[in-house]
Formats: C-alpha cells, sequence, structure tokens
C-alpha cells in the first residue's frame, strides 16, 4: 500500500461565515471542468506541515453557480479512500476561533472531489474567516464507514479518554449483516505512522494492567456471538511519557478482528511518547448488548 496523500495547505477564506459543526458526503460527482473555483493563496501552518491533494477553494463553487467557498480532495492512492480533514477557522488578528470536520467518503482512485464549507447562514455572512488545514487522514474506504462493507461488520474508534498522561481509546466493531459473527480473543493490531507505513519497536501486550491497573481491561478472553445490530469493543491503552529518544506518534492503526478477516483501518491518533508499549483488552459484547447470550 503506497503512503496516504500528504496534504497542501491553502488558505484564506474570502467572504465565509464563521463554520461549525461537522459535515460527512459520500463521494459522487467529481469537480466539475467549467467551475469557476480557484486555490487561494497558501496559510501557513504552525508546525511548518504542508499537505498534498487537499486544497481551500473560493469562487463559484456552490451547485448553482453562485459564489461560494469549499475545498476539494484529490485520491493520488490506488484504492478508493475515505478522507477526514480538520479545518481551523483563524481571524483576521490570526486568533484561532474554532474548528470543522469535514468527511468525504469513497474517494475513487485518480477522482477529485469538492465540498462546500458554507454553513446554514450561507456564503457572503458579514463575518470574515480564513481557514487552515489543520489535520487529514485518509483511510481505506470499506470497512470503516458508510454502507455495511462485505464482511458484514463495521470497525470504528472512538475518541478516548485521556487523564495524566494515560490515553483509552476504544475500537467498535458492529455487526451490521444479517447473520451471526463470532469473536473469541483479542484484536491484531498493526501501527502506521502519518504515511501509512509500518510503526516498529512498539510491544503491543495482552491486556491493559500494564499500563494501568484502573483500566479493568485484563479480563480472560471469552467466546462472544454478535447478532445483526450487536456490538462489541477493545480498549486500547497507553501513556504518551516522554524521557529519551524519538516520541513515536502511530494516528493510524490496521485492525483485525479474528484470524481470516479484512483489516480495517482505524485512526485512534496514538501518541505513544517513548514508552514503546500499548496495552489492548480483549473483545467484549457492549453494555446495551449485553443482556444477550454469548456463545
Amino acid at each position: 500500500m503506497r503512503p496516504a496523500p500528504a496534504l497542501v495547505l491553502c488558505a484564506a477564506l474570502a467572504s465565509t461565515a464563521l463554520l461549525t459543526g461537522c459535515g460527512k458526503e459520500t463521494a459522487g460527482a467529481s469537480a466539475s471542468p467549467g467551475a469557476t473555483c480557484a486555490s487561494l493563496a497558501p496559510l501557513p501552518d504552525p508546525a511548518g506541515r504542508t499537505w498534498d491533494d487537499v486544497r481551500v477553494v473560493s469562487g463559484k463553487c456552490g451547485p448553482s453557480g453562485a459564489p461560494s467557498t469549499g475545498f476539494e480532495v484529490t485520491n493520488s492512492d490506488t484504492e478508493p479512500l475515505t478522507f477526514t480533514v480538520t479545518f481551523t477557522l483563524v481571524n483576521g488578528f490570526g486568533e484561532a476561533m474554532d474548528t470543522i470536520t469535514r468527511t468525504v467518503e469513497g474517494v475513487k482512485p485518480g477522482q477529485t472531489v469538492r465540498r462546500p464549507l458554507d454553513t446554514e447562514d450561507g456564503p457572503g455572512s458579514a463575518r470574515t474567516y480564513r481557514a487552515r488545514i489543520a489535520k487529514v487522514r485518509a483511510v481505506p474506504a470499506d470497512g470503516s464507514s458508510g454502507a455495511c462493507p462485505p464482511s458484514g461488520v463495521r470497525v470504528t474508534n472512538d475518541r478516548g479518554d485521556a487523564a495524566m498522561g494515560l490515553r483509552v481509546v476504544g475500537i467498535h466493531l458492529a455487526n451490521c449483516g444479517t447473520t451471526d459473527y463470532r469473536l473469541n480473543g483479542y484484536p491484531a493490531l498493526r501501527l502506521l505512522d502519518e504515511g501509512r507505513d509500518p510503526v516498529s519497536g512498539v510491544e503491543i501486550l495482552h491486556g491493559t494492567t500494564a499500563i494501568s491497573t484502573g483500566i479493568g481491561g485484563d479480563a480472560e478472553p471469552r467466546p462472544v456471538t454478535l447478532r445483526p445490530g450487536e456490538s462489541a469493543y477493545a480498549n486500547l491503552a497507553w501513556r504518551n511519557t516522554t524521557t529519551d529518544g524519538d516520541p513515536v506518534n502511530a494516528p493510524y492503526v490496521e485492525v483485525t478482528a479474528k484470524p481470516g478477516a479484512e483489516p480495517v483501518t482505524v485512526t485512534p491518533e496514538l501518541d505513544l511518547g517513548t514508552t514503546g508499549r500499548l496495552g489492548v483488552s480483549p473483545w467484549t459484547k457492549t453494555p446495551a448488548d449485553a443482556g444477550a447470550p454469548q456463545e
């Protein structure tokens, strides 16, 4: 698999309302050859990062050809990708005012997809902000979002909890198919860096007691049967302590639910510091489903 596209940071939004909330779109029409949107001058990122294949655009970008502001994503990979782009909104004094997230699902290889950044206030609002691309994540399109994948299960991650350097993120598996799905044991994990290349030097522990005794992730694995509509979870736990050496960041994790299953890439944003350890708990039926018998 080639690295996920690295993304270019573009710029100052003209006549744009304060953007709020989240958006999710499925890739459909590509950027129209006759559209009059134009890329804007780059707005520098404080960390010096640049991004390829994502642009902020301004002009007659709306579906009716009205003046609007939006963004474009281009898939330069060889497989369909789902992009999640986080924007920081900056006022005229350079102060960050808000963040927004937009998701574009199922972008085909070589396809460019344009989406608006307008809100219900519409284009031309009196409040003008600039947008900086803060973070981009691109994962293979099947298995994590959208329609139920052929495997019959959807794998995602939550945003997790953090306290005093301790991090805990849940990996969730939902049976969206029509037959029972059986699990027993721990998910297999493959850590990936920002370019989706493998991360080495991290020990993956079965259980979480070695990370913290208060997480409760050291129960013995037990068989779990998920009927259609039911779900299970496994927690990832780590500390982001940094001492000597270079800190390790693995924003992507490839999760294989059980032997023979197709791996699914999720984005738990692991900031492992220099600890070199990640604990994982066994699959457990989620509390809402706990009343159903486990076989």
